[in-house]
């Protein structure tokens, strides 16, 4: 049987070889956007990432954990389900919900905006879109028992 011109024995050979290396933090990625210098000022704004260096038609910016680099082209969030990054906390993801909503973003639903990643989730997050659509979560692993833990001693007290 052939995939996409892949035959399946060989498919099978190659995914169950042991892989020599594991994956290390994401050092970047490229997004298309309308206006680099536009969207570079959005991102320091609301997530205070910074500008790190710019180069023909695009902008870096970044932080010491990702650097993202935003070239002039045609946006394609549909490309991209959304990117999560984690927090260390709930009470940094709060604090983070509320410096979003001064600086104007838009945070995806309103009056309940932190909730689980998924139906079950043991982790906490929200989500929001930057200026060319493209969908962001920022989110705390493990962050429904870190607020569950905190209704409890509010309850006791």
């Amino acid at each position: 049987m052939e995939i996409h011109g892949w035959s399946w024995m060989l498919l099978v050979n190659v995914t169950s070889m042991k892989v020599p290396f594991t994956l290390g933090t994401v050092g970047h990625f490229g997004l298309a956007v309308t206006s680099p210098k536009r969207s570079a000022k959005w991102f320091e704004r609301a997530l205070g990432l910074s500008v790190e260096f710019e180069y023909e038609d695009g902008i870096a910016v970044g932080n010491k954990n990702v650097t993202i680099a935003l070239f002039k082209g045609k946006p394609s969030p549909e490309t991209i389900g959304h990117m999560s990054f984690h927090w260390p906390g709930m009470t940094t993801l709060r604090k983070a919900l509320d410096h979003l909503k001064r600086t104007g973003v838009e945070v995806e639903d309103p009056g309940d905006e932190i909730g689980p990643e998924a139906p079950g989730s043991p982790n906490m997050g929200l989500w929001f879109h930057d200026l060319d659509g493209y969908r962001w979560e920022l989110s705390v692993l493990g962050g429904a028992r870190e607020k569950q833990r905190r209704q409890g001693k509010s309850r006791k007290q």
